[in-house]
Parts: C-alpha cells; structure tokens; sequence
C-alpha cells in the first residue's frame, strides 16, 4: 500500500505543477479550455494557484498527513466541478478533465486507506 501511496500521490503532484504553470504562465492551452466552458481568463492565474497549493499540500502530507487528504480530496472537488463544466456546455469531451478527476479520486483513495487504515 505505501507503494501505492507514493507513486500516485507523485503523480498527481507532477500533474497538478505542470498544470500550475500552464496557468500561471497563461499558456494557450488552460485559456483556450477557459474560454471553451465560458470561464473568464481572468481566473486563469487564480486557478494555477490553487493547482500549486495541491501540488504543495500533497507533497507536505507525505510529512503532515492531513494536509494531504486535503489536497486530494480539494482535486477531487476541482475536477468534478471542471467536468460539470463541461457537461454544462455541453461538450462530451471531457477526457482531461476527466482523467485527471480518475486520478485525483485514486489519490485521495490510496491516502486514505494508507493513512487511516
């Protein structure tokens, strides 16, 4: 289970900092995205924050266990909203969001198991 624990919640911190700086840096892709689900572009930069702050919180609960849990419950969250949004706009394609909502969820899972039971 520690395996487990550590290479996914790795991941998802690598995923959640690459996706921190797309946004930080407004690269085309997360403002097309933004436009694509009518999200000002103004959130953009807001929105890398919070990827880097669950990038932080998920490596610090490798230290503070709690901290963790909640960084991957708060994608958990991220990502259902995300694709809502999708959905909403009635666009189906929500593989990347989606992906990565599959990935926050085993995240949180994983954590869980490992560090409450």
């Amino acid at each position: 289970m520690f395996t487990a624990y550590v290479v996914l919640t790795l991941i998802a911190a690598a995923t959640t900092a690459m996706l921190a700086v797309l946004d930080l840096i407004r690269h085309p892709i997360p403002l097309r995205a933004a436009e694509q689900v009518r999200v000002s572009a103004s959130w953009v930069r807001p929105i890398g924050w919070v990827f880097l702050a669950a990038t932080v919180g998920l490596l610090a609960g490798f230290v503070i266990p709690p901290l963790g849990i909640a960084a991957a419950t708060g994608l958990v969250l991220f990502f259902v909203c995300a694709t809502i949004a999708h959905l909403r706009i009635g666009d189906f394609r929500i593989g990347p969001p989606a992906g990565v909502l599959v990935l926050a969820i085993a995240t949180l899972v994983v954590t869980l198991a490992y560090q409450v039971g």
